[in-house]
């Protein structure tokens, strides 16, 4: 005990001087260097907490480091998540992006998840085509593809064009709650996040199989792009979140407290729950204001360039935007 003492009140004093600079100086202007710096003293006390815990039963010393990693805690997220608040736009543009990255491997399993399902999905649909009203929803597995190619052409959007408004806040409401459930199942230690990725990846998959075999690509690819390049890596960005709190939940490599790790990992769940909540309005209104209108009034052509650029312009901005967000 001694030794670690020794070892560790460096630490705990200089990141207490860190702490009354920013006290006295409430705007200061640190470079990445000594921003990693405090941070990484922020780390490290909080492990130090940790082993004091099962070292010793001192109040005293508990109590002080307790004391510092929650000031530290409060200076390096609440104080970035009260700034934001004034600054939407850099919060979209910066924060947002910065902590998807910060979570890559999360992001991996997340997509990973999704592929898996959109493979079975294929290949269930693709072995057993009666089982396609079984697997898709909303009326899709009642009909072929080519009779809802000729009632779209047929009727030309006039069946939801005097209810835009409503329907795309209906498409946004769901979306959103498909989302946010995604990310809250991650309390289920994750098996509630992973059945929802693999489902979604399931009619996704069968979906795709139905329309490809029906000779009805185009028609999919006009149909899906437009908003799908927005909803699903929205969905799997919530995934991604639910992930991430499962990561915190077990705590796989971080001897931290359960309840440490949750504090940590809670800016970046709600900074990413903001911004899929954000992607998801947008999908809706692209939903409902054009991906419903198809050939002739729209041609197939257009809605594939609108999406594909979509996407170029989301995946542009999930790896470059943010990219100089420090903690501080």
């Amino acid at each position: 005990m001694h030794r670690f003492l020794e070892s560790a009140r460096p630490v705990w004093k200089e990141l207490e001087r860190g702490l009354d600079h920013l006290e006295n100086d409430p705007d200061p202007q640190w470079d990445l260097a000594r921003t990693e710096a405090f941070y990484r003293l922020y780390q490290q006390t909080s492990a130090h907490l940790a082993e004091v815990r099962h070292l010793t039963a001192e109040r005293e010393l508990r109590g002080y480091l307790e004391q510092l990693v929650a000031r530290s805690y409060s200076r390096i997220y609440v104080r970035g998540t009260e700034r934001s608040r004034g600054r939407w736009w850099q919060w979209f543009t910066a924060a947002f992006p910065a902590a998807v990255r910060r979570h890559a491997r999360a992001l991996a399993l997340s997509v990973g998840l999704f592929l898996v399902g959109c493979a079975f999905g294929a290949v269930a649909l693709k072995i057993d085509p009666s089982a396609k009203a079984a697997l898709l929803p909303f009326g899709h597995g009642q009909k072929t593809p080519t009779e809802r190619v000729k009632r779209e052409m047929t009727d030309k959007g006039k069946n939801i064009s005097q209810a835009r408004g409503r329907f795309s806040a209906q498409l946004m409401t769901h979306n959103t709650r498909v989302a946010f459930f995604t990310l809250g199942l991650g309390m289920t230690f994750g098996l509630g996040t992973i059945v929802l990725l693999f489902y979604n990846g399931v009619i996704m998959g069968a979906i795709a199989v139905d329309y490809i075999a029906d000779g009805q690509l185009v028609f999919l690819l006009g149909w899906i792009l437009p908003h799908g390049s927005v909803e699903i890596p929205a969905i799997l960005l919530a995934g991604q979140a639910g992930l991430v709190l499962v990561h915190a939940l077990i705590g796989w490599g971080n001897r931290m407290p359960r309840r440490l790790r949750l504090r940590a990992v809670l800016p970046d769940l709600v900074t990413m729950a903001g911004g899929v909540a954000v992607l998801m309005v947008w999908a809706g209104i692209i939903e409902s204001f054009f991906s419903q209108y198809h050939e002739p009034v729209i041609p197939y052509a257009l809605k594939i360039g609108f999406g594909v650029v979509e996407m170029a312009a989301l995946t542009l901005f999930l790896t470059r935007g943010g990219a100089n967000e420090s903690t501080l």
